[in-house]
């Protein structure tokens, strides 16, 4: 197998694995509540705090990333994040669980810089849409088996328990990791090398065209929206389906992991359609139909609102987030497309904090929401009609202007 589909692979698992243990306190989120003996607004505290500090480091581990690699830096962080993990079971209170989540987040903040900077040094503008959509289907089969193995382990062992297993049981990842990678591919950017007769001159970022311009706003807020519906799901649909709609945990466990697991296969199916829809029409057209598809049909999640009992519950939820899957994949290969490859760090570390904003948001909004009656009406119309917004701030983009803004990129990486 080719030695880059080898790496592909194992970002993968890892990007699967950090999506578990970020999701895992949702899933002991009713436990943790009864035991520690919190409200929902202090429950949604601490399902944001992970988002705090991975919101800070998104920048700072994007200069990383493009200054050092992958290689490093990503086992590095795998380690930390995964003891991070662990460490929850060792919990006395509130107070310790945001500590370690703050430090899980710092750690999980190299991740998706580091998975989506290997994508863009190994795979063209055409061919991005499969590699992308499979490093996004990681991002749903982490949680779904997330759901469906740690329900499993707090329903046996109690919550403790299920921190720990999945948290130490992670670290296998890492030698094979470190094996795989070679050194000389863990920079995602080569400069060039110097010499006396052809000296490189050093390369400065002209930010003014950029921040004035109405697309790269436009992205910013779409993500922004899009992401807000993606962390409600995350964090709060585990309860929903517990307090609202009556699942056992591992009831719960199932819905969960069936829709989130149809999502990835959907995802990678909608990323190889999506490559070859490339060939017939414009890149930034293709991808554009794609996302604003993918964030219109995710508004089916407002169905929920109308449809009474548990019947329709699994096959509105499946629909909801493989829509937002397909939105999301076309939007990071959107973003990889714009970006210029010795910037691709930072672009997407930028972006990436705009969307961590949202998952700082959602659990917070969605816990002072629900009060103490824990009534989830108002909070799914909030996050369904988000994705929508998000679908009508690509459409003023428009691909003309995506065009316009990749050319901006590179007008704007300046030579000293």
């Amino acid at each position: 197998m080719n030695r880059r589909w080898i790496v592909l692979s194992l970002v993968f698992v890892a990007i699967m694995i950090n999506y578990v243990d970020r999701g895992n306190l949702s899933v002991a989120a009713p436990s943790i509540m009864r035991d520690f003996r919190i409200t929902p607004a202090s429950m949604g505290t601490l399902l944001s705090a992970f988002f705090w500090t991975y919101a800070v480091f998104q920048i700072p581990a994007g200069v990383l990333v493009d200054r050092l690699g992958i290689r490093w830096a990503y086992g590095a962080a795998f380690l930390v994040w995964s003891l991070a993990s662990a460490s929850i079971a060792l919990s006395r209170g509130p107070g310790d669980l945001i500590g370690l989540r703050m430090v899980l987040g710092l750690a999980e903040s190299v991740a998706p810089l580091a998975s989506i900077s290997f994508i863009r040094g190994n795979f063209s503008g055409e061919d991005q849409g499969l590699p992308t959509s499979i490093y996004i289907a990681g991002q749903n089969i982490g949680p779904a088996l997330g759901a469906l193995v740690c329900a499993a382990l707090l329903e046996r062992f109690g919550w403790r328990m299920m921190f720990a297993i999945s948290g130490l049981g992670a670290l296998v990842w890492v030698p094979f990791w470190l094996f795989s990678v070679r050194s000389d591919q863990t920079r995602s950017v080569r400069q060039p090398a110097t010499t006396s007769k052809n000296p490189v001159r050093a390369r400065r970022v002209v930010w003014r065209p950029l921040l004035t311009d109405r697309t790269f706003w436009a992205m910013s807020l779409s993500i922004l929206l899009s992401s807000y519906y993606w962390y409600f799901v995350l964090t709060w649909v585990p309860s929903y389906l517990i307090l609202s709609r009556g699942y056992s945990t591992l009831g719960m466990g199932k819905v969960v992991s069936i829709a989130l697991f149809t999502m990835a296969i959907v995802n990678i199916l909608a990323g190889a359609a999506a490559d070859r829809l490339t060939a017939r029409v414009e890149v930034f057209r293709a991808r554009l139909w794609f996302a604003e598809a993918g964030y219109i049909g995710t508004a089916a999640v407002l169905l929920l609102l109308i449809a009474g009992g548990r019947a329709w519950t699994l096959p509105i939820l499946t629909f909801s987030m493989c829509a937002t899957g397909i939105g999301n994949s076309s939007f990071w290969a959107i973003v990889q497309h714009v970006s210029p490859e010795n910037m691709i760090g930072r672009s997407v570390g930028y972006l990436n904090t705009v969307s961590v904003m949202a998952g700082a948001a959602a659990p917070i909004i969605t816990g002072l929401i629900l009060g103490s009656h824990e009534h989830f009406a108002p909070a799914i119309l909030v996050a369904g009609l988000c994705p929508v917004l998000a679908a009508v701030c690509l459409l003023a983009a428009g691909p003309t202007r995506l065009s316009a803004v990749k050319s901006m990129w590179a007008a704007a990486i300046c030579t000293d």
